[in-house]
Parts: structure tokens; C-alpha cells; sequence
């Protein structure tokens, strides 16, 4: 017996797709993208034969950076992005957390000097699950909790 299949989101001509984020960090990319102008579609605790439950988020006529994208993969570094173009998926790719993350997060540590001085910040990632990081300057190792992404 055939099921009838539900598009529960509508398709967009030109953009960009960002699927299975973490339902905790749906609203976390759209914090992060800092969206004014665009139209966009949310998706949130959507079923996910991958996940269980999935955050999706669809962005009409806007292509990200690749330092939009590291930033999202901080929090959801699982993610799939697609380009679309004419309604059709021209790009699709995971998400993968660089090893250094420069100029992406604020550093927690208050004496530290990129809080002092404009210095741009880089850590390392020292594990990715859980995910921990160390900041190249005060060496501060920090837990995905207490990341301060810019």
C-alpha cells in the first residue's frame, strides 16, 4: 500500500537550505544568521528517519559565507546545506567543524585579550564530541555550553 507523501514546507526558487540541525539549535542558526530582510521558513521538531526529530531552515535569495556556514557548524556541525536555483538543489554538502576557528566565537575568559584589545580570536578544537576548544591566546579550554559565538 502506497503512502501519500505531505510537503510540509514549500520549495523555494533561489536560496538556501539548512537541514538537520539539532532541534536545540534551530533557533540558534537563525540567532547566528542574523536574518533582516530575508524571507525564510522554519521547520522545527520535524520527523527525521536520520535523527528522530530535526530543525530545518529555508532562506529565500541568499547564498551563505563560508563564515555563516563555520559558524553554524558550532552548533550543528551535522547539518546538510543545499543551494538551490530555480527550485532546484544545485550544491548540497555537510557541515564539517574546521580545526581552527578563527574570528568565529568570543572568548568566555574576561582577562583574556581579544576582550581587551581588537585581536581577532582563533581556538582550537581539541575533541569534537563532546566538543571541547581552546583559545590560542589564554589558553582557556571552554565546553560547547560555554561558547559565545560573534
Amino acid at each position: 500500500m502506497a503512502q501519500d507523501k505531505v510537503q510540509r514546507v514549500s520549495a523555494i526558487k533561489n536560496g538556501t537550505v539548512i537541514d538537520h540541525i539539532p532541534p536545540e539549535a534551530t533557533f540558534k542558526v537563525l540567532q547566528i544568521l542574523n536574518l533582516t530582510n530575508e524571507s525564510i521558513t522554519v521547520g522545527n521538531n520535524l520527523s527525521s528517519k536520520k535523527m528522530g526529530l530535526k530543525g530545518l531552515v529555508k532562506i529565500s535569495n541568499k547564498i551563505l559565507t563560508k563564515e555563516e556556514l563555520n559558524k553554524i557548524a558550532v552548533i550543528a556541525p551535522h547539518a546538510s546545506v543545499c543551494a538551490i536555483k530555480d527550485y532546484k538543489v544545485k550544491n548540497k554538502f555537510q557541515l564539517k567543524l574546521p580545526e581552527i576557528l578563527e574570528n568565529i566565537i568570543t572568548c568566555f575568559n574576561p582577562k583574556c585579550i581579544t576582550r581587551k584589545e581588537e585581536v581577532p580570536t582563533k581556538f582550537y578544537v581539541m575533541k569534537k564530541r563532546p566538543l571541547k576548544i581552546r583559545c590560542h591566546y589564554c589558553e582557556r579550554i571552554f565546553k560547547k555550553s560555554e561558547i559565545l559565538i560573534k
